[in-house]
């Protein structure tokens, strides 16, 4: 069981005391009012009982106001969405400044905003340059989506450039191909300086047209010539862009490309200056159909405040029927009611594991695995316990199981713990070293995917990816990284002891600083494959 706010249990104790109080002083009161006219106004136990049973009302309601969750339940969902396809120029134009702090990094933020707002529809991101990529597909996982924001940069584009009718075609062939959800839109954020012949984009923006595609172009950047700065990986300035002849590259926004593609598919134009362009996104988007999907998900954790409400309700009015046997009353309840008791007990798992007892635990995990109620979560804990024992076999099989939970947390953590049992089994199995990380890496991406944000996930990842051995034309003359296990979580159960938080960070910084070092030189010499226009930016 847990709670919405512990901090407001403290006050069930003063609560019912008080209301102990204020009960015992107004039933005094009011017999002292009685004597006046009865002589002699009997002080029945009953009434010595209505104070503590009102204390007891009192402690009941503040500790619903806490917030209790215990439990699971199936629970059937429908939601309402559309197809949105996020498409975002990387092109190195994209990284000029006259846009705070840069035309790219203002795109992403307003991307990142409108991915909140979206969230519960299908979703697909696109980065173009010279080229057209896929970095999702249309999916619900918005986690995804955001890790692809995150990583854009025009040094992922295999080929310079701006070429506005491939991003259009490739976001049609998206649209075009999906099978269910509402109505189709996207959304394109680009400073409009393309490469590729005007109407090449025209009738591809024609052709989302004709299969009903919403198409919404955000402008990026000003209208005065830029500069186009090459940072290095601190965000120092190496050099701005230049061109064949030694110039320096400028670059503007081109608006009548803008209101071009826009008129061509009969769509929106949000115009760069627009203090508020994810805003003006979301007003478009919001006013499109979105049709039902339904879907059925575990929860785990149900709010049970109704519990503690009803009973406070049952208590008042078995007071208020009949106040002579109220008592009486309340223990038949509680005889008659054993299942209820029964399941405020803490399951036979968790009483084992709080006396140490890991081997009956973990035979107490799997035993409820096989019931339907809270089977997400028996497999995951029989798994981290299997993980513990160093049962390896059996831990990979629990929490692949677990792994294909609909609650997203309990499917993070699974994914997770598997990375730790390739990870761990790899530090003892040489043969089979190489597959077992690669495995290994595998899980905590597919964890990632669902929390970005994890700390320990990305910290195992590294570490994996950094003790493979370098290519031999890499040019570095740093050893790899020596081999050892992954540091787990600080709150994470049953996983391995790894290297120490000391020796891992010096493997780290080391790292660092060579990649540094390669990403510094590789911008010196940033050239780029060039587009089909002979520009590359």
């Amino acid at each position: 069981m847990t709670f919405d706010s512990p901090a407001v249990l403290w006050l069930a104790p003063v609560v019912a005391l008080a209301v102990l109080g204020l009960a015992v002083w107004a039933g005094r009161r009011r017999l002292e009012a009685t004597k006046g006219w009865l002589a002699a106004a009997p002080a029945t136990a009953l009434r010595r009982l209505t104070p503590g049973v009102l204390a007891v009302v009192g402690g009941l309601v503040v500790v619903g106001a806490a917030g209790p969750r215990f439990g699971s339940a199936d629970v059937d969902t429908e939601t309402r969405a559309l197809n949105l396809v996020f498409a975002i120029d990387i092109s190195r134009s994209m990284l000029a400044e006259d846009a705070a702090p840069s035309r790219l990094a203002r795109a992403v933020r307003e991307s990142r905003r409108l991915l909140q707002d979206v969230r519960g529809d299908r979703v697909a991101l696109l980065a173009f340059a010279g080229r057209s990529y896929i970095l999702t597909p249309l999916t619900l996982d918005d986690g995804a989506v955001q890790l692809q924001l995150d990583a854009l940069d025009p040094d992922i584009a295999s080929e310079g450039g701006t070429e506005l009718a491939a991003v259009l075609r490739q976001g049609k062939e998206l649209l075009e191909a999906a099978s269910e959800g509402g109505a189709r839109a996207m959304v394109v954020f680009t400073d409009g300086e393309a490469h590729d012949s005007l109407p090449a984009a025209l009738a591809a923006a024609r052709a989302l047209k004709g299969i009903g595609v919403t198409v919404i172009v955000v402008g990026a950047g000003g209208l005065a010539p830029a500069r186009i700065p090459l940072r290095d990986a601190a965000g120092a300035l190496v050099e701005y862009k230049k061109d064949d002849a030694g110039a320096e590259v400028v670059t503007a926004r081109r608006d009548e490309v803008l209101r071009a593609v826009a008129d061509a598919a009969e769509g929106i134009l949000v115009p760069a200056d627009f203090p508020d362009q994810a805003g003006a996104v979301w007003k478009t988007l919001a006013s499109l159909d979105r049709d039902p999907a339904k879907g059925r998900r575990t929860e785990d954790l149900i709010p049970r405040a109704w519990i503690l409400a009803l009973g406070a309700f049952a208590i008042l009015a078995l007071q208020t029927a009949s106040r002579r046997t109220a008592s009486l009353v309340a223990v038949a309840g509680l005889v008659l009611l054993p299942g209820r008791t029964a399941a405020q007990r803490p399951a036979d798992g968790v009483r084992r594991l709080g006396v140490r007892d890991t081997a009956g635990a973990a035979a107490a995990f799997a035993r409820m695995a096989q019931t339907r109620q809270g089977r997400d979560t028996a497999q995951y804990n029989s798994g981290v316990l299997a993980l513990a024992q160093g049962r390896y076999d059996d831990a990979r099989k629990a929490l692949a199981e677990a792994a294909r939970s609909l609650d997203p947390d309990i499917r993070f953590r699974a994914l997770y713990n598997l990375g730790l049992v390739s990870l761990v089994e790899a530090r003892g199995d040489s043969v089979r070293r190489d597959s077992l990380e690669a495995e290994a890496a595998g899980r905590f991406k597919d964890a990632l995917l669902l929390s970005p944000a994890s700390r320990p996930a990305k910290w195992n990842l590294e570490l994996v990816n950094r003790r493979k051995p370098p290519p031999p034309n890499s040019g570095s003359s740093n050893r790899p990284p020596p081999r050892g296990g992954a540091p787990p979580p600080p709150s994470a159960v049953g996983n391995a002891r790894g290297m120490s938080a000391a020796e891992a960070e010096q493997i780290l910084r080391s790292v660092e600083r060579a990649e540094q070092g390669v990403r510094n030189e590789q911008i010196r010499r940033r050239r780029g494959v060039r587009s089909s226009s002979g520009k590359d930016w």
